[in-house]
């Protein structure tokens, strides 16, 4: 984008230091029991991509839905187990679709009320991005005062997708060594 004198205007957007080609998106937090499906499963898979589907949740259903974009990062986050965490980075590679396990009675997320006309659920499409050098722990993550507000750390907070602030994206991506 040149200027009327010909000068390049500076980029419009601020690059985030942990991911260097990144432009300002939406990030999350993607929580995963690790004896289900970890970080080091999706890097296994082809092309290092999942869907990301089980989710029943309204709330984390309309954020897949309505603020989730092809393109937006977020962290990996292995709970229920016992040292969790977030090992790394994942991309969002496909907007959300409706959960082809809703209306598999065999799937323990089956919902019979869930109609293919009118599907209740939906997943996105996740791809591995970076592996973090230091596996950042919930502990590491209580102890530091930058992340006291963080959504994840608040009481009673037990969705399995939330939204991540950029400022606390940037310094969970410093402890995490990127």
């Amino acid at each position: 984008m040149a200027t009327e004198q010909g000068a390049k205007k500076p980029f419009p957007f601020p690059r985030l230091s942990c991911i260097p080609w990144a432009i300002p998106m939406n990030h999350w937090l993607l929580k995963s029991e690790p004896d289900v499906f970890s970080f080091d499963h999706l890097k296994q898979r082809p092309k290092k991509t999942e869907p990301w589907n089980g989710v029943r949740n309204y709330q984390v259903r309309n954020m897949m839905r309505d603020q989730m974009a092809v393109g937006d990062l977020g962290f990996f986050y292995h709970s229920s187990c016992d040292v969790p965490g977030i090992a790394g980075v994942v991309k969002i590679v496909k907007e959300a679709y409706p959960d082809h396990t809703q209306f598999d009675p065999s799937s323990e997320y089956f919902d019979a009320g869930s109609k293919r006309e009118e599907p209740r659920w939906l997943m996105v499409d996740v791809k591995w991005e970076a592996d973090f050098k230091t596996f950042v722990t919930l502990d590491m993550l209580r102890a530091d005062p930058k992340l006291a507000d963080m959504l994840i750390l608040r009481r009673g907070n037990r969705l399995s997708i939330t939204p991540v602030e950029a400022k606390h994206w940037e310094r969970i991506c410093k402890l995490g060594g990127l």
